[in-house]
């Protein structure tokens, strides 16, 4: 099942407008390695379960990752063929607004090469520009 927060406060919200860089999640906190955003964009429960299954999979289950994003913005669509007016479409699904300089995936406790073949097939599954960084570049 797909990411999604447990309960909201408003079911619905507005698409709004996402500008600027990352400045909160912009570094390295639990790991030594990271998957690092270099683009902005929408990131959907789906593909961060995606990613964290092949990237725990190609490390057959060893070291320690850490996900920092979180779904909690709802997506909301309305249906096929539906003529203008009738008011907002009902959430299809959970989103998580990526700035530029956002780190999305930490991993630790397990060789650099590993991490770095890992976290390149976990970029594979996220729709935006990212990058491999570690704790000293940060």
């Amino acid at each position: 099942m797909a990411l999604q927060p447990k309960r909201v406060k408003f079911r619905k919200q507005q698409r709004g407008w996402m500008g600027g860089i990352a400045t909160r999640g912009s570094s390295i906190a639990f790991g030594d390695f990271a998957l690092k955003a270099l683009d902005r964009g929408n990131l959907t429960g789906i593909q961060i379960e995606a990613a964290r299954v092949a990237l725990t999979r190609h490390v057959k289950r060893g070291g320690k990752v850490w996900l920092r994003v979180f779904p909690d913005h709802s997506y909301t669509k309305k249906p096929a063929e539906t003529r203008m007016g009738k008011g907002k479409g009902a959430p299809e699904y959970y989103i998580v607004k990526v700035k530029p300089g956002r780190i999305i995936f930490e991993m630790g406790g397990i060789p650099e090469q590993l991490a770095k073949s890992a976290l390149r097939l976990c970029a594979h599954k996220i729709p935006f520009r990212t990058k491999f960084v570690r704790r000293t570049e940060v």
